[in-house]
């Protein structure tokens, strides 16, 4: 195929995504009491699921409600004349951005896989799966940990008892959907390990020399996105350091198959 040809073929690969997004955009855009009050808004009631269940963690280790999470004392208000129809498109399309994404791996898959060589496509077989699988992970990690520490630190804080919290809805929705979004990138880490392995970019012995770099990272960019207390950073950044090992293993055997 000539350049302009692999053009043409990408550009159909494009297309194909774009609609996927589209279309899985629009039937959020439908559904938005769906997606506002059912998921995106939970994390604002103590109803949500994770808030119950330190409810119940504190009474079962402690008989009390010592790390009950409840009672967050903020109004959600829209302080611009287009602001809630702006977060209904915004969030419309991040939707359909996370529901079409393991269609959008596919069509990577596609696109590269007629130039690999046959040993190359059968060590990258599943590769669609396990991204999805990682982000689908990240996303739900990002939704029913970080967001509802976050909220519930961020809604209750107060300098003094003569200000209220008085969020704005863009502000809201910018730190559940930016947290959920970005938690699941994150999560993309052993398939990234991959690839650069595969390129002969990194190595196992590289990984492990700079771990304790890496777990000095990873402690930083928890306690950025999590409340400042350490329980909340080491929840969110155990499952970092178990991917960071995950790729380790990754690599490893990356680079003992190439030595083959």
């Amino acid at each position: 195929m000539s350049f302009l040809d692999h053009l043409e073929a990408l550009r159909w690969h494009l297309v194909r995504s774009a609609i996927a997004i589209v279309l899985f955009g629009s039937l959020a855009f439908v559904f938005k009491d769906l997606i506002f009050d059912g998921v995106l808004l939970a994390p604002k009631y103590d109803t949500f699921p994770t808030y119950r269940f330190f409810c119940w963690l504190s009474q079962f280790v402690f008989g009390n409600d010592s790390i009950c999470l409840k009672d967050l004392n903020f109004d959600l208000i829209s302080i611009e004349m287009s602001g809630q129809f702006t977060a209904h498109i915004t969030i419309a399309f991040m939707t359909g951005l996370i529901l079409a994404f393991p269609y959008l791996l596919w069509e990577v898959w596609r696109f590269i896989k007629p130039a690999l060589y046959d040993k190359e496509r059968k060590a990258a077989n599943g590769m669609v799966f396990w991204s999805s699988f990682l982000f689908a992970s990240g996303i739900s990690f990002g939704y029913f940990v970080i967001t509802p520490l976050s909220v519930y630190f961020f809604g209750n804080y107060q300098v003094s008892s003569l200000v209220s919290n008085q969020i704005s809805l863009n502000s809201f929705i910018s730190t559940v959907a930016s947290t959920t979004f970005g938690t699941g990138l994150i999560f993309e880490l052993p398939i990234v390990i991959y690839f650069l392995a595969k390129a002969g970019l990194v190595g196992p012995a590289f990984l492990k020399k700079t771990r304790k770099t890496a777990y000095v990272v990873i402690l930083v960019l928890s306690a950025i996105i999590t409340p400042p207390d350490v329980t909340s950073q080491i929840i969110v950044a155990i499952p970092v350091f178990l991917l960071y090992e995950i790729s380790i293993v990754v690599a490893a055997r990356v680079e003992k198959n190439r030595l083959k």
